[in-house]
């Protein structure tokens, strides 16, 4: 082990919480840290990503979300045969910092973290604290927030680090904006992974009863699920419409940089990538997220004036086609909505999240 100092990254097993965890756990592999991932069996298949120099250590887990009644009582025990987990395993390879990215997995080394008086901090990727963060808020050195505002609970301060976004997105980070006009215009549309259906079921009429004049001059690149795929296609079709349809699009980075406008759920990865790129957008929140917190996360772009809301509940074609002829036939107004998104942008997240655990690091932890 030697003298290098040692980070444990503790993260439940989803993309929301993994992915600015890899980005972190990167960072400090190059500042030659030892890192660990502490996560459960579910989270371990989503680590790939990380350094294979990471060594991830699975504790005990479970969550109140899934599983009947039995399934649910387990739940204490098996957090506490976590817990103890990862005491016995900080014992023996005692920890600089314990960072927490989220989710049920994140509760025994944070736990035992706490226990052991370590340094430990938190990051929360949406406008609204997930319930695992919300419960350790006030028990952690540091607060990270990927999205601002974020609410936190009372007497709790938080640190606006950003969200960390891949390699491609930062290769186009305030790539130049080529207002609406005379020409040829991208509308990019997405929704989480692979389209969202209210989108698929809004936007092709929306985008059909535009001015003729202004249907002519775009070209769509739209995310849809598989089975929506024919009628979103059929649909621009019928409307004579330059349009691109697909599950998914692995240059997502490419085609935000060319498009006049985006369309896209406002999940905290999407926010980051558009605020990076600087684009105007019509952000449409999950109406089923925990807490609301996809609005939340819409809120820093919509009051930084780079973005537009709309309830799923206001959805229709016709308030959605005002809008997007309100952004692409004013030139002015939109290039102002890119500059406003690119001012709202955190392109050093994972610098400023590295800055946090070595102030942690080197500093003395606040007694609680």
């Amino acid at each position: 082990m030697g003298d290098q100092p040692l980070l444990v990254i503790a993260a439940g097993g989803t993309g929301g919480h993994m992915f600015p965890a890899q980005a972190l756990a990167e960072a400090m592999v190059r500042r030659g840290w030892r890192v660990k991932l502490s996560t459960d069996a579910r989270g371990a298949r989503y680590a790939g990503g990380f350094p294979h120099v990471v060594k991830v250590e699975q504790v005990a887990s479970a969550t109140f979300a899934r599983g009947g009644p039995l399934a649910k009582a387990a739940v204490p025990l098996r957090l506490l045969a976590g817990m103890g987990g990862a005491l016995t395993q900080f014992l023996r390879d005692r920890p600089r910092v314990v960072v927490g990215f989220g989710g049920y997995p994140s509760i025994p080394a944070l736990s035992a973290a706490i226990l052991l008086r370590l340094p430990r901090m938190i990051h929360e990727q949406n406008g609204v604290l997930g319930q695992v963060n919300r419960r350790l808020a006030g028990r952690v050195d540091a607060i990270a927030c990927g999205t601002w505002p974020t609410d936190l609970p009372a007497g709790v301060e938080g640190t606006h680090t950003g969200n960390p976004v891949r390699a491609a997105v930062l290769e186009r980070a305030g790539a130049p904006y080529i207002p609406p006009g005379d020409y040829p215009m991208s509308l990019l549309v997405f929704g989480g992974s692979q389209g969202a259906r209210i989108l698929s079921d809004v936007v092709p009429a929306a985008v059909a009863a535009l001015p003729q004049d202004l249907r002519d001059r775009l070209r769509v690149a739209q995310q849809a699920r598989p089975e929506d795929l024919e009628r979103v296609r059929a649909a621009y079709a019928a409307a004579d419409i330059a349009a691109e349809v697909e599950p998914f699009f692995a240059d997502i980075p490419r085609r935000l940089s060319e498009a006049q406008l985006v369309i896209s759920r406002a999940g905290a990865s999407s926010i980051a990538d558009i605020s990076i790129v600087g684009r105007p957008a019509i952000l449409v929140p999950f109406a089923g997220a925990a807490a609301d917190h996809q609005s939340a996360n819409a809120r820093g772009l919509v009051d930084a004036g780079a973005a537009i809301l709309i309830p799923e509940a206001a959805l229709a074609p016709d308030s959605l086609g005002a809008q997007i002829a309100g952004v692409l036939n004013a030139p002015e107004a939109a290039k102002q909505m890119a500059r406003n998104a690119l001012a709202a942008a955190r392109p050093d997240a994972t610098d400023r999240l590295v800055a946090m655990v070595l102030s942690l690091a080197t500093t003395e932890r606040k007694r609680t």
